[in-house]
């Protein structure tokens, strides 16, 4: 049979506006202070007297006197550590820079370095966020703030809302140097699993720049995306600014990639286990050395002993081919689990197992998704992955409509699975080409909460005709309706709840404070609800009071940062009602409306 491309249909594109509200700061100056005067340029020096032509000749041939008896010479000065001829000749070219105290030679033309402002990559005429923002917050708040954050974002819209504050090209605060913001703010992005985001972030300050924090930062982005000799750069200028074994073996590898790979496996061989490289970290790094030259030796990789998965080694794993245990891969944390699904090197099998990860969390378009079952299904087989793209394609193209639907739930599997809501980011786009049917209502609340999970508003409201006042998928779209006539009812909300099967009734709980926060309840009615229902709306704490004045004075940024520390957990059980009446409120009053209507419907088809 003639394989065709998945995507055959026109791109859906989310719909919904996003404004961001308050203009920048004033200048606080004196007049003029801001435009400092121009500097007088330096008067040119006067020449030097030219000599007598006598004492021109003299001063000649007392050099060629020096020069041909060996006196009159400066002595030349050597390090007074200077170690033996031995260790000499087994040091690289960058030790030996360090030694003498030179650094690398930068090829770099006068003015092409990078400022250390707007450190960044999306600039806010490409949709980021306004740069000035957190440049006049309090250094050690926004420091806590980034640091604070364990990376594991519930949902998946709170990930991508997060990770483009992050990305925004932003000044520093004040009192902050910009090598450390930008290194938090690269470190939170590895800890959610956005390598390609920390690196790019990381790499948009000049080697020269960075400091510890941001080195290892860096470091860390390098790894995430298995991309080790990417990081030579950084090691090579810092040279042996560091001792321990990750650097040294990373050491090994760029002397091993720059043609000088007996150098580089002999640099390894002398690496013992030890500051954070077991011995399997080792085998494997010896492996990915020897694949740059003649120096390739047979290594073998056993996992018997091996306790867990680190980035390290499942990024060396995949870059040689190489699939470590299942066991292994599961019980890893989910930033690790998920770092296959963009990493070129893995097999298309472990990255479209990884993308069930990568997917729900954020890290994954819809998009990217078909785009990797695109490819799957372009390459045959008989395996799982295969089956599934099989139905992906079913699910598109099929041409019974009742087809494609069945196609899409068969995708979907069990609700209670842990797929079950990757699947639906996956399906996103075929959810959203199939006609709308009355007889189909049962299956509306999944099919809306699919085209919701890539944005697609526009297309899951079509849906508005068929789905009856308190059922889950009516609750869906009176959250994401961009405008909407008249406050939802307590009439509507309690039969809502009579529906809702969740554990103690969580849906009804989020529905409520999703709906106050976008101010489509009244906040008596929402009160009175919650008191009824047994749930806490608001109550005072350090964060809501933070994230209520960063809304009050429209800075979308900061409420974007600390939304992000409110989104934190394992799952939605992990999600309370006051956070995301807060979180959605704070949002929606800066102009993230878009962001906040997302989310809030996430929280109810989710809970």
């Amino acid at each position: 049979m003639k394989r065709t491309h998945l995507f055959t249909g026109a791109a859906l594109l989310l719909t919904s506006a996003i404004a961001l509200a308050q203009q920048g700061p004033e200048s606080i100056l004196p007049p003029g202070f801001d435009k400092p005067a121009a500097k007088p340029a330096a008067k040119p020096a006067a020449p030097a007297a030219a000599p007598a032509a006598g004492q021109a000749a003299g001063a000649a041939t007392g050099a060629s006197q020096a020069a041909s008896s060996g006196t009159g010479t400066a002595p030349v000065a050597l390090p007074s550590n200077l170690p033996s001829l031995d260790k000499l000749q087994s040091m690289t070219p960058e030790e030996l820079a360090a030694l003498l105290g030179n650094k690398p030679k930068v090829d770099m033309p006068s003015g092409a370095g990078h400022a250390l402002k707007r450190m960044g990559v999306i600039d806010e005429s490409e949709g980021g966020l306004p740069a000035w923002t957190l440049s006049h917050q309090d250094a050690s708040l926004v420091g806590a703030i980034l640091a604070g954050n364990n990376g594991r974002i519930i949902s998946r819209w709170g990930h991508i809302l997060l990770r483009r504050a992050l990305a925004s090209r932003l000044d520093a605060p004040v009192g902050m140097h910009p090598a450390d913001f930008v290194a938090l703010r690269t470190a939170l992005l590895v800890r959610m699993g956005e390598g390609e985001a920390a690196r790019a972030l990381a790499q948009d300050i000049d080697t020269s720049n960075y400091n510890p924090a941001l080195t290892q930062a860096a470091i860390d982005a390098y790894v995430l995306t298995a991309d080790y000799g990417g990081a030579c750069p950084v090691v090579i200028w810092q040279g042996g600014a560091r001792k321990d074994s990750q650097w040294k073996a990373l050491q090994a590898i760029c002397n091993a990639f720059s043609s000088n790979g007996t150098k580089g496996m002999g640099q390894l061989d002398r690496l013992g286990p030890g500051g954070g490289l077991e011995q399997i970290d080792l085998l494997l790094t010896q492996k990915y050395a020897g694949a740059a030259g003649r120096a390739q030796r047979a290594v073998k990789i056993e996992w018997d002993e091996v306790a867990d998965l680190t980035p390290w080694r499942y990024g060396m794993a995949l870059a040689v081919g190489i699939e470590p245990p299942a066991k292994l891969v599961s019980g890893a944390p989910a930033y690790v689990r998920g770092m296959a699904a963009t990493i070129p090197a893995a097999s298309l099998q472990s990255r479209a197992a990884s993308a069930d990860v990568a997917g729900a969390n954020g890290v994954l378009s819809s998009a990217a998704m078909v785009d990797l079952y695109s490819q799957i299904y372009s390459g045959g087989g008989s395996d799982e992955f295969a089956d599934r793209a099989t139905a992906l394609q079913s699910a598109y193209l099929a041409a019974a409509p009742a087809d494609r639907l069945s196609a899409i739930k068969q995708l979907w599997g069990d609700a209670g699975a842990p797929q079950y809501y990757s699947r639906q980011v996956l399906t996103a786009y075929a959810a959203a080409r199939l006609p709308v049917e009355s007889s189909w209502s049962a299956d509306a609340p999944g099919l809306i909460a699919s085209m919701l999970a890539a944005g697609l508003d526009a297309n899951a409201l079509r849906w508005g005709s068929v789905v009856p006042d308190g059922s889950e998928g009516w609750a869906l779209l009176a959250l994401v309706q961009p405008v909407r006539r008249g406050d939802v009812t307590a009439d509507q909300i309690n039969t809502f709840h009579g529906n809702d099967k969740s554990e103690e009734s969580r849906k009804t709980a989020f529905l409520v404070a999703g709906l106050a926060g976008l101010g489509r309840l009244p906040k008596t009615s929402a009160a009175d609800l919650a008191q009824k229902y047994d749930f806490t709306l608001d109550r005072p704490s350090r964060w809501t009071a933070l994230i209520d004045k960063a809304a009050e004075v429209g800075n979308p940024t900061l409420v974007a940062l600390l939304a992000g520390v409110g989104m934190q957990g394992t799952g939605w059980d992990k999600m309370t009602a006051r956070n995301l009446y807060h979180i959605v409120a704070a949002l929606d009053r800066v102009g993230l409306s878009a962001e906040a209507r997302m989310i809030a419907a996430e929280a109810v088809a989710r809970g």
